[in-house]
């Protein structure tokens, strides 16, 4: 992670009014982060799930094989649901089936029922989802049963695909807040949650499904639920309708949440939560995580190439505001300083220490900096590429 300031913040790189870029101090009420974070990609079903633009699965599959380049090591397929209900996951079994599995990149399928996960067992499957909500009101309106009935339903399929040798996970919808609720009590989340857990979801995803909560919401929804289940055990799925997304996802992070459930692009919304919008943009949130010294092993030019395709398969522009931004600046925009120089600064004293890194990383992504013109001017620096990647000549 990058070095502490003398106030306990942390350096990053702040855009300054000439367009240039300086070393900013973040604020002191920053606790120390997780030095990683796991992303789970899930634009290719919850993503696409609610687009009433038809995507074949011929798109879809190329869009899956582009996500699988970008160092992501979860991408979420599709999911086997009735295509009465859910018609863009119809062709779920040619998804499955046609695309390229990437060594390393689990891709998880939703079966919410025991019809689903026969079908997915055909496909050789290594992880399935569940989910159930918070909300009662929810829970009967998305699959007509109440969340005890959900649960029971579930108990079999998690029993069966635990013995088949499958990995689990489990999503709590509205747990910040329910369309035909409202508020939700933090305990009802805890105890949906904790008999997820407790039946053998290996992982529980806790969902903002109407995005309206806000960062003093989310510490106390995931501090309940943290006292039921393992804060290992949790991930951070939050959507942006109120632009909170973020910092909510902070929120988590602080807390002591390590994977982040997001969607490429800003894809999303749920067919049973009128004016819901997408999941948070995966793009701001590797932007924000890069900012912060996180590591997630992922490739943002890459990460945007993948949701420029899918945007153009919709017809629709991208949700991504650091997607957009950097789109703009590198078509128009020429920084004031070459990166060759940048890197030199970094690199005057023959070593590149954690927090250098994680700047010169800020940068490239600020920048558009791509892998070739890094390598061109790291070589003309005079550094290798394994030099550069231990940090010292």
């Amino acid at each position: 992670p990058p070095a502490a300031g003398p106030h306990g913040g942390y350096r990053a790189l702040s855009t300054g009014p000439d367009g240039g870029d300086k070393m900013v101090q973040s604020p002191p009420w920053i606790v120390p982060l997780p030095p990683k974070v796991k992303i789970v990609e899930v634009g290719p079903r919850d993503g696409l799930q609610n687009e009433k633009q038809k995507v074949p699965a011929h798109a879809k599959i190329e869009f899956i094989n582009k996500l699988s380049k970008t160092g992501l090591e979860v991408i979420e397929a599709t999911s086997f649901v009735s295509p009465r209900w859910v018609p863009q996951m119809a062709d779920a079994s040619e998804v499955l089936d046609g695309i390229d599995r990437a060594e390393g990149v689990s891709y998880p399928v939703l079966c919410p029922n025991m019809k689903g996960l026969e079908n997915a067992l055909k496909h050789d499957v290594e992880e399935v989802a569940v989910f159930s909500a918070a909300s009662e009101s929810f829970t009967k309106r998305n699959i007509n049963a109440t969340i005890k009935q959900s649960l029971d339903i579930f108990e079999p399929v998690i029993t069966t695909a635990t013995k088949e040798g499958l990995r689990v996970r489990g999503y709590v919808s509205c747990v910040l807040g329910c369309p035909y609720e409202g508020y939700i009590k933090p305990d009802a989340v805890a105890e949906v949650s904790s008999a997820l857990y407790e039946m053998g979801c290996y992982e529980v995803s806790l969902g903002d499904t109407i995005g309206v909560g806000n960062p003093g919401s989310a510490v106390a929804m995931i501090r309940a639920v943290k006292e039921k289940v393992p804060i290992e055990a949790l991930a951070a799925h939050f959507h942006d309708t109120y632009g909170q997304a973020l910092v909510n996802l902070l929120a988590a992070l602080q807390e002591g949440i390590t994977v982040i459930d997001s969607a490429v692009g800003g894809l999303g919304g749920c067919p049973y939560a009128k004016g819901a919008t997408g999941n948070v943009a995966t793009e701001d949130v590797l932007y924000m995580l890069t900012g912060l010294g996180v590591e997630t092993g992922v490739d943002l030019q890459r990460l945007m190439e993948a949701g420029g395709f899918i945007t153009r398969c919709l017809s629709k522009g991208s949700n991504s505001r650091v997607a957009n931004s950097i789109w703009r600046r590198s078509s128009k925009v020429r920084v004031s300083f070459h990166y060759k120089e940048v890197l030199a600064t970094a690199l005057a004293d023959g070593n590149v220490t954690p927090s250098e890194r994680a700047l010169i990383d800020q940068y490239r992504l600020r920048h558009n900096i791509g892998s070739e013109e890094h390598a061109v001017a790291h070589r003309a620096l005079g550094w290798t590429k394994a030099q550069f990647q231990r940090g010292f000549k």
